[in-house]
């Protein structure tokens, strides 16, 4: 079995955006160098990809494959998630690292996987978990593969996700992923629920200096320069670019939870598109609902 070990802890710091993020994403612990390069070996080294899903909180370049589900037959590409007790997939067995590295954390899993987002990729403002039953569980993240255009967003903040540390985000909290520029980014994971082991793990959560990064609030004047670009690609046709631009606005200023899908349906209405405008106004209905009867509806 290979030994799961976790490196000393490092000074606990804070960054900019305030400590109240931390209930939202923090570090947990830091891996062993080691571990991390022999898992990500194996990532890469994967026979399978993964299978594109969620299409309405991506832009495209989302790829998941299962680790451990519930599907009978261990299929990698069922990616409905649900409670209860998950079964390695097929491609968890092809994974030996990785799968001992899963067992000796002794948490209660619900769903793991392996996820990637491609370059020029977006995981748009969306909450998790709404599906489900109240219930205590909590999303653990590894990065395997990262860069530094990649950024989670959640509460007003900006937080690279570091390689090297187990992390834990609170899914259950409006969020969204990019990747500026690549490579690909590659994560593992977990869904776990709360019990001794996992309390433990997150016993002493942090973030350090530089981990996190405030975002700027949007003056009216920058408003009126995105709207006024979207406009000009709705007036050149481009119906879709002028509404990713005002979605990709999430990823530059602290906005009100929802915000980018108020631009959006304010821009139709302008151009007196009322069925699109309400079609928007229902999507951030749906990706930002805290209780929902979609089931299998969770992205990252």
């Amino acid at each position: 079995m290979a030994t799961m070990t976790f490196a000393a802890s490092t000074a606990i710091e804070t960054g900019s955006p305030g400590p109240e993020l931390l209930e939202q994403v923090a570090r947990l612990a830091d891996l062993d160098g080691t571990l991390v390069e022999r898992m990500r070996a194996e990532a890469l080294a994967a026979p399978m990809w993964g299978k594109a899903a969620y299409g309405e909180y991506q832009s495209g370049g989302w790829w998941t494959a299962l680790l451990m589900n519930h599907s009978p037959g261990g299929d990698p590409h069922d990616v409905v998630i649900g409670d209860g007790r998950p079964r390695p997939t097929t491609l968890l067995n092809e994974m030996p690292v990785t799968r001992d590295f899963l067992a000796g954390l002794g948490l209660d899993f619900m769903f793991v996987r392996l996820a990637r987002l491609e370059p020029h990729s977006y995981l748009w403002e969306h909450r998790d978990y709404a599906e489900l039953n109240e219930r205590g569980r909590h999303r653990l993240h590894i990065p395997l593969v990262t860069n530094p255009s990649v950024v989670l967003v959640t509460g007003g903040a900006r937080v690279r996700m570091g390689a090297g540390s187990l992390w834990r985000l609170t899914p259950s909290r409006a969020h969204g992923v990019r990747n500026a520029t690549g490579p690909d980014r590659l994560h593992l994971i977990a869904d776990v629920y709360t019990d001794d082991a996992y309390r433990k793990l997150a016993a002493h959560p942090h973030l350090r200096a530089g981990d996190a990064v405030a975002l700027p609030e949007m003056t009216v004047a920058d408003r009126g320069r995105l709207m006024e670009r979207a406009a000009q690609l709705v007036a050149l046709g481009f119906v879709s670019s002028a509404e990713q631009v005002l979605l990709r606005a999430y990823y530059a200023y602290a906005l009100d939870e929802g915000g980018a899908y108020d631009l959006i349906a304010e821009l139709h209405t302008n151009r007196g598109s009322d069925t699109e405008a309400a079609r928007w106004t229902e999507a951030k209905k749906h990706l930002l609902a805290r209780t929902s009867s979609l089931a299998g509806r969770n992205a990252e």
